[in-house]
């Protein structure tokens, strides 16, 4: 069975009561909403709400979960995609983004700090990417979605979501041509 018709079939059983098949859904579900979250919005804290929200939203959609109409995981990332969205519109209403975020002090053997450093300085290039060429290069390279799935996600055309990925990994290859030597990268293969 594909992981659609398991997704649809765990629903249909926890909208029936079986707890059980909510808990199997969670796990499934939960990392790549959270992933998803930080990734756009880069704050662990706000990941977890945002995941935890959409997850929410979904158990209360179980009851009239229409498997034929819609994919679970699909649903989900787009839901954690418009609650992202929200997020970042109250925080530059509220000028939040203007806050430096500490950086984390631990230190770990060389591999494991270049290894942070390498995906502090990806997470930083993705933050100044434009809201959805973040989103659509994340779900696409990131997290590993097809461009149809991207853009029922984004509600744009698939097009779109190729111009949004293209753009946006230009825009990161950009960005980190100048960090190359110090990230450690002394090939072709970023």
């Amino acid at each position: 069975m594909d992981a659609r018709a398991e997704d649809a079939q765990l629903m249909a059983r926890y909208a029936a009561g079986d707890m059980a098949a909510a808990r199997v859904l969670s796990a499934r579900l939960s990392p790549r909403a959270y992933a998803h979250a930080y990734r756009v919005l880069g704050d662990s804290a706000e990941a977890e709400d945002v995941a935890q929200e959409a997850l929410l939203r979904l158990w209360k959609q179980a009851a009239k979960w229409d498997a034929g109409r819609a994919q679970a995981s699909t649903w989900v990332y787009r839901v954690v995609a418009n609650l992202c969205t929200d997020r970042l519109r109250k925080r530059r209403e509220s000028g939040l983004d203007e806050i430096d975020v500490p950086a984390d002090p631990s230190a770990g053997v060389e591999a494991r700090m270049q290894d942070a450093a390498r995906y502090d300085a990806l997470q930083a290039a993705l933050l100044r990417l434009p809201e959805r060429q973040r989103q659509a290069v994340i779900l696409r390279h990131i997290e590993g979605l097809a461009n149809p799935e991207i853009a029922e996600i984004l509600d744009v055309g698939v097009e779109a979501v190729e111009s949004l990925t293209a753009r946006g990994k230009r825009a990161l290859t950009a960005d980190l041509a100048a960090q190359r030597d110090a990230l450690g990268y002394d090939d072709d293969t970023v």
